[in-house]
């Protein structure tokens, strides 16, 4: 299994430019519509070239996001769950 690691969260007018294809692939993935004060976190998947896209503002809790992570074969680093669950 693969170990996802925070490497931000933003705002998505404040995204860096580098991870908004992976923000609007992922949406488009979802159907949704990007508002620029939507909450982002990105996640490295580790041993990956992969980035993980979270649309904080539409998950309940943090085991949404790791029955999610589990589809990609990877979970949670300690300290980004805890980050996260400040979030949520």
């Amino acid at each position: 299994m693969f170990v996802a690691t925070l490497v931000g969260i933003f705002r998505f007018k404040d995204l860096p430019e580098k991870y908004g294809p992976f923000a609007q692939h992922k949406a488009s993935i979802e159907k949704r519509t990007i508002k620029d004060d939507d909450e982002i976190a990105i996640l490295n998947i580790a041993g990956t070239d992969s980035n993980h896209v979270l649309f904080l503002n539409y998950y309940k809790d943090l085991n949404e996001i790791e029955e999610e992570l589990k589809m990609v074969d990877a979970e949670l680093n300690y300290n980004t769950k805890k980050i996260l669950e400040g979030h949520l």
